[in-house]
């Protein structure tokens, strides 16, 4: 019976897992995923990644042929622990999707949490604003009466910026629900 060819079976496995990354390969990764031993060059996709193996099959190939048996056996150590790395990483990409959507319902509820909060305070500032408004009214003492001007003033201020605040917020919020 004849043994399968070492480098049929590294360049099938090669193909299987360029398959497999294929779907997924120029979508961007947050952060390098690899250590700099294990694949020399940085990519900011896992088809980056990829190339790096084909090009290592490539010189591997080479290599047999020109008989550097010393070469061979690092390019195909290397070949196969950037297999395993790439098959280990494909794996997790499925768990960090997860992460990702958690992280940013948790986001969405923070904000929404975030939104009610100064809502609240805006309320709260108006029923100031008008409860300064009607005791200025009501008010005959032109001391008393400039204090409560100040106060309306100042509150205006914060009422002003506690919009601002509001109109930040729905924006931000605006834009995570256009990421979903």
């Amino acid at each position: 019976m004849n043994k399968p060819d070492p480098l049929s079976l590294f360049k099938k496995q090669i193909d299987n897992l360029a398959e497999t990354v294929a779907p997924i390969a120029n979508k961007k990764i947050a952060a390098p995923c690899f250590d700099t031993a294990l694949f020399h060059r940085r990519s900011d996709s896992l088809g980056g990644y990829m190339q790096q193996i084909r090009d290592n099959f490539t010189q591997l190939i080479a290599c047999v042929e020109a008989q550097r048996g010393q070469q061979v056996k690092f390019l195909a150590t290397q070949i196969l622990q950037q297999i395993e790395a790439l098959t280990r990483e494909l794996s997790t990409q499925t768990l960090r999707k997860q992460e990702n959507q958690l992280t940013q319902r948790k986001k969405s509820v923070d904000l929404y949490q975030k939104l009610a909060q100064h809502q609240d305070y805006e309320r709260r500032l108006h029923a100031m604003i008008q409860d300064r408004e009607l005791s200025l009214i009501q008010t005959q003492n032109f001391i008393n009466q400039q204090a409560l001007q100040k106060e309306i003033a100042a509150l205006e201020n914060r009422l002003a910026r506690c919009k601002n605040a509001l109109f930040s917020i729905e924006k931000s919020i605006e834009k995570q629900e256009d990421k979903f």
